[in-house]
C-alpha cells in the first residue's frame, strides 16, 4: 500500500483551513531542532503503542525529514490513520523549508543522535587513518575498530556509540 503524496504547499493550506492533522514521524532528538508548528508528533519508532487523535474524517497528513520514512512505511502510517484518508508530504520537511513554509527551529537543540554518530565515527577514523599513515601503521587498528563497531550495529542493531552519545551532558532532556 502506498499513500499519496501531496506537495508541501498543498498540505499547508489543509493544515491552514483546519482540513487535516499534520503528523511529524521522526523521532524526538529530530524534532526538537525543527518542527513544523501546529503538527502532531507520533515517532516511527513508537508507532505500534501511541495512539493518534484523528477527527473521523478528518485527513491526516505525515511528514518525516525527505519523504523516504513515509514512502517506505505507508502501509503501517495507512493503518494508524484510523480510516481516514491519509497523504504522505513530498519531500518531507526538506520541501517544506524549501518552500518557504514556517518551520520552528532551536539552534540550540543537539544534532540528532545518528548525525553525531555519523560525525563522530568518522572523526575517528580519519585520524586512525592519518595517524596510521603519520605516526606508527598500528593506528590502522582504530579505523578498523570503528568500521567492525559500525558492521555491528548495523547488523545487530544496536550501536554502542549511539547509546554512548545519548547519555552525553549535551542530550540530555533537562529535568
Amino acid at each position: 500500500m502506498s499513500l499519496p503524496a501531496i506537495t508541501p504547499a498543498r498540505a499547508a493550506e489543509m493544515l491552514r483551513n483546519g482540513e487535516a492533522l499534520l503528523v511529524d514521524i521522526r523521532e524526538v532528538d529530530e524534532r526538537a531542532r525543527a518542527h513544523i508548528p501546529g503538527s502532531a508528533h507520533l515517532p516511527l519508532s513508537r508507532l505500534a503503542e501511541a495512539e493518534l487523535a484523528v477527527r473521523a474524517g478528518q485527513p491526516v497528513i505525515f511528514h518525516c525529514a525527505s519523504g523516504a520514512r513515509t514512502a517506505q512505511n505507508a502501509a503501517r502510517l495507512g493503518e494508524r490513520a484510523g480510516g481516514c484518508e491519509a497523504f504522505i508530504v513530498e519531500g518531507g520537511i526538506a520541501a517544506w523549508k524549501a518552500a518557504g513554509l514556517p518551520v520552528a527551529e532551536d539552534r540550540k537543540a543537539p544534532l540528532p543522535i545518528m548525525r553525531q554518530v555519523q560525525i563522530t565515527a568518522g572523526s575517528i577514523v580519519v585520524l586512525g587513518v592519518v595517524l596510521g599513515e603519520l605516526v606508527a601503521p598500528g593506528f590502522y587498528l582504530i579505523a578498523g575498530f570503528v568500521g567492525a563497531g559500525l558492521v555491528f550495529a548495523g547488523v545487530s542493531g544496536t550501536c554502542l556509540m549511539a547509546n554512548l552519545l545519548a547519555a552525553m551532558p549535551w542530550n540530555r532532556q533537562p529535568a
